[in-house]
Parts: structure tokens; C-alpha cells; sequence
């Protein structure tokens, strides 16, 4: 016998509780990955990066210097643009990166705690009006800006702050849900339940281009090399300081030499 629609609402609201749930860890994962990804990348470039645009511009002197000699050599002249070019990307680089403000040290269980209570409260996806969707979309960029900086203290002064105005709160029972006749209520938690599908397919899209991205895969396998005792971006950065004296000493000797 096919169960009523007055059976079947509690299962519908237990599936959209779980979902939404869902959405909040995916969320937190997601702003995770992105804060570890960030932290992975200063390090990077304060261990290597640097070294490595200090090469691309020595590298760059270098050939424009070869090009100078020989004026009518093409392939020297295409060389020394060639290296100019990368040398001026990797100062971009450096710039763009110099720039962000650095990510925090340590990602604790209580930011996560906070974060997690906070996407919890004001999350979108539990607005009841339009108006009351955009101005939690508001509080959830507060609320992400917050996490990647490490700002516990700023996470919990926006929940105080949305609070006041903080509107219809997630459906937790079917007895919560307003009086509207079985079949609205119904249709209210199907469709909700459906926004809350399509917006955790949105974070797991992603979630998994970020973790393909070669930043991301570079920090893992470095991360594991180091599990086992390994040094790699201190072995890297010791390779580039020689190369970096290598290319130093030619360079003089070619201007002594001229």
C-alpha cells in the first residue's frame, strides 16, 4: 500500500535535515581545502618562489646579454625575449602573492566548531524570502572571508550580529512546519530539498577541480614526502641557491670579459 502524503512528510523533512547537513560539511571542506591550499602556496613561495623568480631574472640577464653580442642572431634574440617574458611573469607572481594577506598558521578544531555553527544559522539555503536569502548570502561571504583569515572572534561577532534579524530557521520537524495543508508543506520540503541537492553538486564540482588543480597536487605529494622525513622544498631550495651562484658567477664573467 503506497504510504499517504501525511506518512511520507516526516521522512521528506528527515532527508532535507541530512542534505542540508551535508552542504554545511561539504561547505566547510571546501573553504578547508582552500585555506590549506593557500597556506601550502606562501610557504612554496617564501621557501622557493622567491628563489626561483631570482633565477628567471638571472636567466633573463643573461641571455639579453648573449643577444646583445650578436644582434643579427635571431634565435639568441628570440631567447632573451622568451626569458624576459618568463622573468616578468614570475615577478608578477610574486607580486600577486606578496600581496594577499597571509593565511592563518593553523586551522583549529574550534574554527571549525565556530564555522560549522555559524554556516548553520545563516546559510541561504535556509532562507524563507528572497530578501532573507540575499542577506544571508551576505553573512555567508562575511562568514568565508572570516575562516580563511583564521578569525575566530569575527566568525562569532557575525552570529551575534545576524541573529537580530536571522528570519525563519530550517525546518527541523514536520510539527515546525507552518499550517499550509500537507500538500504545500510537501511541495515547500521537496522543492527545498531539491535546491539543496543541486547546491551540494556545486560544491563537490568544486571541491574536485580544486584538488586536481597542480597546486593542490603538488602539496599533497609534498606533504607525504615530508610524513616520511623528507625535506623536498628544503632540497629544492639548496638546488636553486647553487644554481643561483652558478648563474651569478657566469654573469660576471661574461661582463669582465666583454
Amino acid at each position: 500500500m503506497r504510504p499517504s502524503l501525511e506518512q511520507e512528510l516526516p521522512r521528506l523533512v528527515q532527508e532535507q535535515r541530512d542534505l542540508g547537513e551535508q552542504v554545511i560539511s561539504a561547505e566547510l571542506e571546501l573553504e578547508t581545502v582552500k585555506v590549506e591550499t593557500a597556506q601550502f602556496q606562501r610557504r612554496y613561495y617564501d621557501t622557493v618562489g622567491r628563489l626561483y623568480a631570482q633565477l628567471d631574472d638571472l636567466e633573463a640577464q643573461i641571455a639579453s646579454f648573449l643577444a646583445g653580442l650578436t644582434p643579427d642572431d635571431a634565435f639568441a634574440q628570440a631567447h632573451a625575449e622568451g626569458t624576459r617574458q618568463q622573468a616578468r611573469k614570475s615577478a608578477e607572481e610574486a607580486g600577486l602573492i606578496e600581496a594577499q594577506p597571509p593565511p592563518p598558521l593553523v586551522i583549529t578544531p574550534e574554527l571549525k566548531q565556530a564555522f560549522r555553527r555559524a554556516a548553520m544559522m545563516m546559510h541561504p539555503d535556509r532562507a524563507s524570502t528572497e530578501p532573507d536569502r540575499q542577506r544571508r548570502h551576505g553573512f555567508m561571504i562575511k562568514l568565508n572571508l572570516a575562516y580563511e583569515r583564521g578569525d575566530q572572534q569575527a566568525i562569532e561577532k557575525l552570529v551575534l550580529d545576524f541573529i537580530p534579524g536571522s528570519g525563519m530557521q530550517e525546518v527541523e520537524s514536520p510539527d515546525e512546519i507552518p499550517d499550509l495543508g500537507v500538500e504545500l508543506q510537501t511541495l515547500q520540503v521537496v522543492r527545498r530539498t531539491g535546491e539543496l541537492r543541486r547546491r551540494l553538486e556545486e560544491i563537490q564540482d568544486e571541491l574536485r577541480g580544486r584538488k586536481q588543480s597542480d597546486l593542490y597536487k603538488m602539496k599533497v605529494t609534498i606533504e607525504r614526502a615530508e610524513t616520511r622525513g623528507g625535506n623536498p622544498l628544503g632540497d629544492l631550495a639548496e638546488k636553486i641557491l647553487q644554481e643561483l651562484s652558478e648563474k651569478k658567477a657566469k654573469l660576471e664573467q661574461m661582463i669582465l670579459a666583454s
